[in-house]
Protein backbone atom coordinates (compact mmCIF):
# COMPACT_ATOMS: atom_id res chain seq x y z
CA UNK A 1 0.00 0.00 0.00
CA UNK A 2 1.49 3.27 -0.71
CA UNK A 3 1.69 6.07 2.07
CA UNK A 4 -1.73 7.49 1.13
CA UNK A 5 -4.28 4.43 1.63
CA UNK A 6 -7.35 4.77 -0.52
CA UNK A 7 -10.10 4.92 1.50
CA UNK A 8 -14.12 4.80 0.02
CA UNK A 9 -16.90 6.12 2.03
CA UNK A 10 -19.80 4.54 0.82
CA UNK A 11 -21.11 7.23 -0.42
CA UNK A 12 -25.50 6.06 -1.88
CA UNK A 13 -27.18 8.32 1.73
CA UNK A 14 -26.16 9.75 4.66
CA UNK A 15 -23.21 12.01 5.72
CA UNK A 16 -20.65 10.35 3.71
CA UNK A 17 -19.23 14.06 3.04
CA UNK A 18 -18.28 14.74 6.28
CA UNK A 19 -16.27 11.58 6.52
CA UNK A 20 -14.56 12.56 3.33
CA UNK A 21 -13.52 15.29 4.75
CA UNK A 22 -12.34 14.09 7.96
CA UNK A 23 -10.58 11.18 6.53
CA UNK A 24 -8.93 13.67 3.79
CA UNK A 25 -7.48 16.15 6.39
CA UNK A 26 -5.59 12.72 8.13
CA UNK A 27 -3.61 12.29 4.98
CA UNK A 28 -5.88 9.34 3.26
CA UNK A 29 -6.65 8.97 -0.61
CA UNK A 30 -10.43 8.95 -0.35
CA UNK A 31 -13.15 8.42 -2.90
CA UNK A 32 -16.96 8.25 -2.89
CA UNK A 33 -17.78 4.19 -3.27
CA UNK A 34 -21.02 3.54 -5.00
CA UNK A 35 -20.33 0.57 -7.56
CA UNK A 36 -19.04 -3.20 -6.46
CA UNK A 37 -16.41 -2.49 -9.28
CA UNK A 38 -14.56 0.12 -7.05
CA UNK A 39 -14.29 -2.19 -3.95
CA UNK A 40 -11.51 -3.83 -4.99
CA UNK A 41 -9.14 -0.67 -5.17
CA UNK A 42 -9.68 0.07 -1.57
CA UNK A 43 -7.50 -0.01 1.39
CA UNK A 44 -10.49 0.13 3.77
CA UNK A 45 -14.03 1.46 3.40
CA UNK A 46 -16.29 3.79 6.01
CA UNK A 47 -20.24 3.52 6.34
CA UNK A 48 -21.40 6.83 7.04
CA UNK A 49 -24.58 7.54 9.35
CA UNK A 50 -27.89 8.14 7.47
CA UNK A 51 -30.81 6.02 7.47
CA UNK A 52 -29.82 2.48 7.76
CA UNK A 53 -33.25 1.01 5.70
CA UNK A 54 -32.40 3.32 3.24
CA UNK A 55 -28.67 2.57 3.14
CA UNK A 56 -29.59 -1.13 2.72
CA UNK A 57 -32.18 -0.86 0.31
CA UNK A 58 -29.81 0.97 -2.12
CA UNK A 59 -26.78 -1.22 -1.53
CA UNK A 60 -28.97 -3.59 -2.61
CA UNK A 61 -29.96 -1.80 -5.38
CA UNK A 62 -26.35 -1.15 -6.69
CA UNK A 63 -25.30 -4.84 -6.07
CA UNK A 64 -22.57 -3.43 -3.47
CA UNK A 65 -24.17 -4.91 -0.10
CA UNK A 66 -22.48 -8.67 -1.38
CA UNK A 67 -19.17 -7.91 -2.93
CA UNK A 68 -18.84 -5.91 -0.11
CA UNK A 69 -19.44 -7.88 3.09
CA UNK A 70 -17.47 -10.57 1.17
CA UNK A 71 -14.62 -7.91 1.47
CA UNK A 72 -14.83 -7.10 4.78
CA UNK A 73 -15.12 -10.83 5.96
CA UNK A 74 -11.96 -11.45 3.84
CA UNK A 75 -9.94 -8.98 6.21
CA UNK A 76 -11.02 -5.36 4.18
CA UNK A 77 -10.74 -2.79 7.49
CA UNK A 78 -14.06 -1.41 7.85
CA UNK A 79 -15.63 1.51 10.08
CA UNK A 80 -19.20 2.37 10.30
CA UNK A 81 -20.77 5.55 12.52
CA UNK A 82 -24.74 5.46 13.76
CA UNK A 83 -26.32 3.87 10.57
CA UNK A 84 -23.19 2.44 9.36
CA UNK A 85 -23.18 0.39 12.77
CA UNK A 86 -26.48 -0.72 12.01
CA UNK A 87 -25.01 -2.03 8.34
CA UNK A 88 -21.84 -4.02 9.56
CA UNK A 89 -24.26 -5.81 12.50
CA UNK A 90 -24.84 -9.11 12.25
CA UNK A 91 -29.00 -8.50 13.89
CA UNK A 92 -30.84 -6.02 14.08
CA UNK A 93 -33.42 -5.33 16.97
CA UNK A 94 -36.56 -3.02 15.96
CA UNK A 95 -35.21 -2.98 12.04
CA UNK A 96 -38.03 -2.57 9.34
CA UNK A 97 -39.53 -5.44 7.76
CA UNK A 98 -37.21 -7.08 5.87
CA UNK A 99 -33.99 -4.87 6.66
CA UNK A 100 -30.98 -6.45 6.02
CA UNK A 101 -27.49 -5.83 6.98
CA UNK A 102 -23.45 -6.68 6.07
CA UNK A 103 -23.58 -9.44 9.22
CA UNK A 104 -19.89 -8.91 9.75
CA UNK A 105 -19.80 -7.50 13.39
CA UNK A 106 -21.09 -9.84 15.89
CA UNK A 107 -23.33 -7.59 17.48
CA UNK A 108 -26.91 -7.41 18.29
CA UNK A 109 -27.62 -3.26 16.95
CA UNK A 110 -31.12 -1.03 18.06
CA UNK A 111 -32.09 0.70 16.08
CA UNK A 112 -33.36 4.65 16.96
CA UNK A 113 -32.41 3.50 20.70
CA UNK A 114 -32.89 6.80 21.48
CA UNK A 115 -36.00 7.71 20.46
CA UNK A 116 -36.22 10.55 17.44
CA UNK A 117 -34.43 13.54 16.08
CA UNK A 118 -35.50 15.77 19.00
CA UNK A 119 -34.14 13.18 21.32
CA UNK A 120 -30.42 14.01 20.01
CA UNK A 121 -28.10 15.13 22.49
CA UNK A 122 -24.38 15.25 23.05
CA UNK A 123 -21.88 13.80 25.78
CA UNK A 124 -18.40 13.01 27.06
CA UNK A 125 -16.93 9.24 26.95
CA UNK A 126 -14.19 8.12 28.64
CA UNK A 127 -12.45 5.33 26.28
CA UNK A 128 -9.43 4.53 27.74
CA UNK A 129 -8.40 3.24 24.69
CA UNK A 130 -8.39 6.19 22.57
CA UNK A 131 -6.76 8.12 24.59
CA UNK A 132 -6.68 10.18 28.29
CA UNK A 133 -9.11 12.76 26.83
CA UNK A 134 -12.79 11.78 27.17
CA UNK A 135 -14.26 11.15 23.46
CA UNK A 136 -17.17 14.10 22.87
CA UNK A 137 -20.11 11.90 21.12
CA UNK A 138 -22.51 13.83 19.42
CA UNK A 139 -25.48 11.04 18.91
CA UNK A 140 -28.69 11.31 16.25
CA UNK A 141 -31.04 8.50 16.06
CA UNK A 142 -28.36 6.76 17.34
CA UNK A 143 -28.20 2.93 17.79
CA UNK A 144 -26.89 0.82 20.57
CA UNK A 145 -25.43 -2.18 21.49
CA UNK A 146 -27.66 -4.80 22.76
CA UNK A 147 -25.25 -7.53 22.78
CA UNK A 148 -21.96 -8.56 21.37
CA UNK A 149 -20.12 -11.95 20.94
CA UNK A 150 -17.09 -12.71 23.22
CA UNK A 151 -14.61 -11.08 19.95
CA UNK A 152 -16.51 -7.75 20.05
CA UNK A 153 -13.64 -5.62 22.26
CA UNK A 154 -16.04 -2.70 23.78
CA UNK A 155 -14.24 0.54 23.11
CA UNK A 156 -16.97 3.10 25.02
CA UNK A 157 -20.43 2.87 27.10
CA UNK A 158 -22.48 5.68 28.31
CA UNK A 159 -22.85 6.26 32.35
CA UNK A 160 -25.55 3.53 32.13
CA UNK A 161 -23.87 0.67 30.58
CA UNK A 162 -24.98 1.14 27.67
CA UNK A 163 -22.58 0.11 24.80
CA UNK A 164 -22.22 2.91 22.00
CA UNK A 165 -18.62 1.65 20.74
CA UNK A 166 -16.77 -1.27 19.52
CA UNK A 167 -14.11 -3.45 17.10
CA UNK A 168 -13.83 -6.71 16.39
CA UNK A 169 -10.83 -7.42 14.27
CA UNK A 170 -10.71 -4.82 11.80
CA UNK A 171 -13.85 -3.65 11.80
CA UNK A 172 -14.91 -0.41 14.26
CA UNK A 173 -18.43 1.06 15.15
CA UNK A 174 -19.13 4.11 17.01
CA UNK A 175 -23.11 4.94 17.50
CA UNK A 176 -22.39 8.33 17.56
CA UNK A 177 -20.58 11.04 14.88
CA UNK A 178 -16.94 11.63 15.69
CA UNK A 179 -16.95 13.48 12.06
CA UNK A 180 -19.60 16.35 13.36
CA UNK A 181 -18.13 16.74 16.91
CA UNK A 182 -14.73 17.02 15.03
CA UNK A 183 -13.04 13.61 17.20
CA UNK A 184 -10.65 12.82 15.06
CA UNK A 185 -9.07 9.86 16.99
CA UNK A 186 -11.71 7.21 15.48
CA UNK A 187 -10.63 7.55 11.86
CA UNK A 188 -7.17 8.06 13.33
CA UNK A 189 -7.43 4.32 14.77
CA UNK A 190 -9.37 3.20 11.45
CA UNK A 191 -6.40 4.28 9.39
CA UNK A 192 -4.02 3.08 12.10
CA UNK A 193 -6.13 -0.41 11.30
CA UNK A 194 -5.86 -0.09 7.56
CA UNK A 195 -2.30 0.42 7.69
CA UNK A 196 -1.51 -2.44 9.94
CA UNK A 197 -3.67 -5.03 7.60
Amino acid sequence: MNARPRIGVLALQGDFREHIASLTELGADVVPLRRPEEIDALDGVVIPGGESSVMDKLSRTFGVAEPLSAAIRDGLPAYGTCAGMIMLSARIAAGIPGQQTLGVLDTTVRRNAFGSQNDSFETDIPMPALGEAPVHAVFIRAPVVEQHGDGVEVLGALADGQVVAVQQGTVLASAFHPEVAGEDRFHRRFLDLVRSA
